[in-house]
């Protein structure tokens, strides 16, 4: 975090993590909570077409924590970009929590996200011109949650991830690892059914990456499905499954420890 320790709010115990996101059941419930079906995704491009994904299948249990693993190019983010609904799959389906979302317009994907998707990009995509409790107020109340109520959550949420006597301060004055946690915040302003993360270590220190890793494990240990995408095996060791993407497809999928290369 820049050199910065991780705070008491942030060692917090789980059962205060707990209160502030939904209980969610773990990996045993009868349908998994995200379902892809033979997507597939080509982009046009000045020489020849583009075949990001290629007929990806992929379940996801509730209460998971699935790391994407892949070199660059290899379609990782653009499939996150589909399951999140910010880009339109070419073929297939895409189910979220028995929701087929492959069939929305844009309207009813902006509906999706707020119900469903928190998402935690690289370099963290903060409103700079709002302070941090205001970026993680707005999506709750864009959702139609009542400001008290919104205000209430997110002071909760940024004191449990050890950002809370930043509340009033703009983004940019705070730390990388800082900026993440907040980021990570806003994500779960709406207690989302899944927690997207596209390299959410990538832009930090060691020390910041990690006290951000241990965030995800214990939102992981309340019951937080989580789907992250990681070059990193140090990163992805702290996931329950690694799947390996290559040329837009998964090659592998194996438990945490077995035959990673």
């Amino acid at each position: 975090m820049g050199g910065t320790a991780v705070s008491d709010s942030t060692t917090t115990n789980n059962s205060e993590l707990a209160d502030a996101s939904r209980e969610r059941p773990r990996g045993d419930a009868a349908e998994p909570v995200l379902r892809v079906h033979g997507v597939r995704k080509t982009f046009e491009a000045e020489l020849a077409p583009v075949r990001a994904l290629r007929g990806v299948d992929l379940d996801v249990a509730s209460g998971e924590f699935l790391a994407i693993m892949g070199p660059s190019g290899c379609g990782k983010s653009t499939l996150l970009n589909l399951i999140a609904g910010l880009d339109l799959a070419d073929d297939g389906t895409i189910t979220i929590a028995g929701e087929v979302i492959t069939d929305e317009d844009e309207d009813g994907l902006a509906r999706m996200r707020r119900r469903h998707i928190g998402i935690v990009f690289q370099f963290f995509n903060l409103l700079e011109g709002m302070t941090a409790i205001e970026n993680v107020v707005l999506p709750a109340m864009i959702a139609g949650t009542r400001r008290k109520a919104a205000e209430a959550r997110a002071r909760d949420l940024l004191d449990l991830l050890g950002v809370g006597d930043k509340r009033d301060e703009l983004p940019s004055v705070l730390s990388g690892g800082q900026r993440q946690r907040l980021a990570i915040a806003r994500a779960l302003a709406n207690e989302p059914t899944l927690l997207l993360a596209d390299e959410p270590t990538g832009a930090l220190d060691t020390e910041g990456g990690q006290e951000v890793l241990e965030l995800f494990r214990r939102l992981h240990g309340d019951g937080q499905t989580i789907v992250m995408v990681t070059h990193s095996h140090d990163v992805a060791a702290g996931a329950d499954r690694i799947i390996q993407f290559r040329d837009g497809r998964v090659v592998e999928g194996d438990p945490v420890g077995n035959g990673r290369p």
